[in-house]
């Protein structure tokens, strides 16, 4: 059976500002990066601030018709209430940039960073978080025409936990030391925060639909959890906390991005910590590119069908050969899931870009290598590869 993909369907990559654009010293994330050595730090990223143009003609010229990257309040936001002309200015570049070069630009509002003075205000927790964000939403909207894809938030669930991760951190109940391959098992998001962010994302939507004619949504870090034989009810009640009611925060939205790439199973204790193997990724997650199947029909079921668009999808590995055996595999489970019916936009993989991963550089996902001295790209096998299946609208 061959898969019927919709008219339009998105073939593309995702990147994230401050994972890629470098020397963003206005934000929340560089004062951190200075505060905790030895983690190590962004720096200058790949320099895509400036090299923009070479990266979308690279993903352009293997055959992909879209890209996803983010707007960073940090720059057009460096003081509250003071917005920088030249920042607007040059993220419409990279839409302009985007359109001419033949790529459908799917732009993300808020990628994990804020400007500094909203987290010294109280972040999301601050008296004055929503009304302050929806003032650069109603801001950004200017420079929107021509994008007809627009994420508020990059997982919002993801959002939540760092702000639980952030307070174990600081009671002690949560060590830093990770056994090597075996990452940790992460707090459950804080709810209070994930309450202020779906009344965050609610707010922009609406001034989103008023102002644009863009496709509006958020996304969604999927886990693809499953239950140990007899743990069901618990399962339900995991999920409900680290994503279902994020799933139902989007029932009103025109899309929600789904971001997958792994799973793990639910026990009596709660979610079960990945077991080394000499299969796990670079991040130490489980090889497992049924997750985004998995994933994708999770997210139709609770959302009671919203449109999904695959925002994030791929691998930490060295080995190029691994990332598009994976992609493949993972793209025969999004078809059958498309198969059985459910209502799938695109596909954008994470990431184009070899980039900085949140404290480290070792995880590579991209499809173009970065050379972090000379920021030269050199495309990567698995490029072409997907520019092919693109080309052909599926394997």
């Amino acid at each position: 059976m061959v898969t019927q993909l919709r008219a339009g369907f998105l073939w593309g990559a995702s990147t994230a500002a401050h994972q890629v654009e470098g020397d963003n010293v206005n934000s929340d994330w560089w004062v951190r990066e200075q505060q905790r050595p030895p983690e190590q730090r962004s720096g200058s990223a790949v320099d895509s601030y400036h090299r923009y143009p070479e990266d979308m003609r690279l993903l352009a010229e293997a055959g992909l018709d879209a890209y996803r990257f983010s707007i960073e309040w940090a720059r057009i936001e460096p003081a509250e209430g003071q917005f920088s002309l030249a920042q607007l200015a040059h993220y419409r570049r990279m839409i302009d940039t985007a359109l001419e070069t033949g790529l459908r630009p799917v732009v993300t509002l808020h990628h994990f960073t804020c400007p500094r003075w909203f987290a010294e205000h109280g972040g999301w927790l601050g008296e004055r978080a929503i009304p302050q964000f929806e003032r650069y939403v109603e801001r950004v909207t200017a420079i929107l025409d021509g994008v007809d894809w627009v994420c508020t938030i990059n997982e919002p669930n993801m959002l939540a936990m760092m702000e639980s991760l952030a307070a174990a951190y600081r009671s002690g109940e949560f060590s830093a030391t990770v056994e090597e391959g075996r990452p940790p098992v992460l707090p459950a998001p804080d709810p209070q925060v994930g309450a202020r962010l779906a009344a965050a994302h609610h707010a922009a939507r609406a001034i989103l639909k008023s102002h644009t004619g863009a496709a509006v949504g958020w996304t969604v870090a999927a886990g693809a959890l499953t239950a140990t034989p007899g743990n069901e009810t618990i399962l339900r009640e995991v999920r409900e906390v680290r994503e279902d009611f994020y799933w139902r925060a989007a029932r009103e939205d025109d899309f929600v991005g789904v971001q997958a790439y792994s799973s793990q199973q639910v026990d009596e204790r709660g979610v079960v910590p990945t077991p080394p193997s000499p299969d796990n990724t670079l991040t130490g997650a489980a090889y497992r590119p049924d997750a985004l199947g998995a994933a994708v029909r999770h997210a139709w079921d609770v959302t009671g069908g919203v449109p999904i668009l695959v925002t994030e999808n791929g691998i930490a590995t060295a080995d190029d050969e691994r990332r598009i055996a994976y992609t493949a595999d993972a793209l025969r489970h999004l078809f059958a899931a498309i198969d059985a019916g459910v209502d799938i936009r695109g596909y954008l993989h994470w990431s184009a870009l070899d980039n900085y991963e949140w404290g480290h550089w070792e995880p590579t996902f991209g499809l173009i290598a970065v050379d972090r001295e000379t920021f030269e790209r050199v495309p990567k096998p698995s490029l072409a590869w997907l520019g092919n299946v693109a080309k052909q609208g599926g394997l």
